[in-house]
């Protein structure tokens, strides 16, 4: 019997993504089906029901759906949920009972659904209660409010993983493959490291706490659509690889990734990486300063409060708090401001935002902000980019300090 913790809602994990005959015949049938486009957002969400990330879920979200969680985290069938998972059309001809084909960015055909309703909804509500701001300059916002003006509700079939195990290899697992993985090494306490960022020193630092009082740490990339002057998956993951070669012990890391998209919703969004780390087999997650944040739109520990104020039993998957970490030049060392009694004078405040900033001009960094092998990686992706591509990092809020 696993000891691992079960998936969210209870039962079995649920991936959606059809095989063999299943998939050649329905492959074939989606080409004589009326086309939905989705955006980026959209299918990344399919691809993580295709393979079992947002598990129980069976399709995209109804009205129903979508109301009780932006307004008190549960679906209609009672079961919580941090973030409406939806799809949306400005297709006045597609109406409940047709079956569509679901259509990516680049004009693949990823799945299809029976669409069970059609709907409108208000919009700067769901950014209110999700993303706690209706501002068009949250990015999170902004996808929001450039979705269609309808939404479509139904179950799906997925058909492609979108090219992400073709792309990224090993590193993108499934939840499925973590669980066997984590079996095989005799885990059953492990905890989630979430990072859209290479792993500098305070990254390391929050991973090498966790590795003291659990059976090992997932470093889970977030390998889906970023915002312009974040660092590509690819760059950030022979960043985090040379960290852990170089400065974890052996059997104590896994790095994988996951395809969705950052949404930006900061204590929500937490929220839903407990969810679905879950369904990977983590029993904790690791949240600390300004987690899935972005500006000063959400206060720097939002993100762990919000575990306390959901219904109790909520998630299996539990919260894992560390406070503000920084390097102390008294200390001599990395601390946090639990640990440290020295001054703020004293403390160099590190955060990713920062780093990619000084690279985007040129500076190197700091033994302080990262390991010398992490900095060249990064350094040589940024010596290649053309002025164009280097987008100039603003600092604000938070991601300041």
């Amino acid at each position: 019997m696993s000891r691992l913790v079960n998936p969210h809602g209870g039962g079995e994990l649920k991936p959606l993504l059809l095989e063999g005959d299943a998939l050649a015949a329905e492959k074939a049938r989606a080409q004589s089906l009326k086309q939905v486009k989705m955006s980026s957002r959209e299918t990344g969400d399919l691809i993580m029901m295709g393979i079992g990330g947002f598990t129980p879920l069976d399709g995209f979200m109804t009205h129903s759906d979508w109301l009780g969680i932006c307004d008190g985290y549960k679906m209609a069938n009672g079961l919580f949920w941090p973030i409406p998972v939806t799809l949306s059309t400005d297709d006045e001809t597609v109406k409940a009972g047709d079956e569509v084909a679901l259509v990516s960015d680049e004009g693949e055909i990823m799945g299809t659904m029976k669409i069970t309703e059609k709907y409108e909804i208000d919009k700067a509500h769901e950014c209110m209660q999700v993303y706690k701001t209706t501002d068009d300059a949250h990015p999170g916002v902004k996808m929001v409010m450039a979705q269609g003006k309808y939404n479509l509700a139904g179950p799906v079939k997925v058909l492609s993983d979108g090219g992400f195990k073709a792309k990224y290899g090993e590193q993108f697992m499934t939840p499925a493959e973590t669980r066997a993985k984590f079996e095989s090494m005799g885990w059953s306490r492990v905890a989630a490291f979430q990072t859209r960022n290479p792993m500098h020193r305070s990254h390391e630092y929050l991973a090498k706490i966790a590795i003291e009082t659990m059976d090992g740490v997932l470093v889970h990339s977030l390998l889906g659509a970023l915002k312009p002057g974040d660092i590509p998956a690819e760059v950030r993951s022979e960043a985090i690889a040379t960290l852990v070669e170089n400065y974890f012990a052996p059997n104590t890391v896994i790095q994988a990734g996951y395809p969705l998209d950052m949404r930006y919703a900061g204590p929500r969004e937490a929220l839903l990486h407990a969810l679905f780390r879950q369904n990977y087999g983590c029993s904790h997650l690791i949240v600390g300063r300004d987690h899935a944040g972005v500006g000063d739109y959400y206060g720097p520990f939002d993100a762990q409060k919000i575990f306390d104020e959901i219904p109790k039993g909520s998630l299996e998957t539990v919260n894992m708090n560390i406070d503000w970490t920084f390097w102390c030049k008294k200390c001599g060392g990395m601390a946090s401001q639990r640990t440290c009694p020295h001054t703020k004078d004293d403390r160099i405040l590190l955060s990713g935002t920062k780093v990619r900033s000084m690279l985007s001009e040129g500076q190197d960094l700091p033994v302080e902000f990262s390991r010398p092998e992490v900095a060249k990686v990064l350094q040589k992706y940024y010596a290649g980019l053309s002025a164009e591509e280097n987008v100039k990092v603003e600092l604000k809020g938070h991601s300041a300090a």
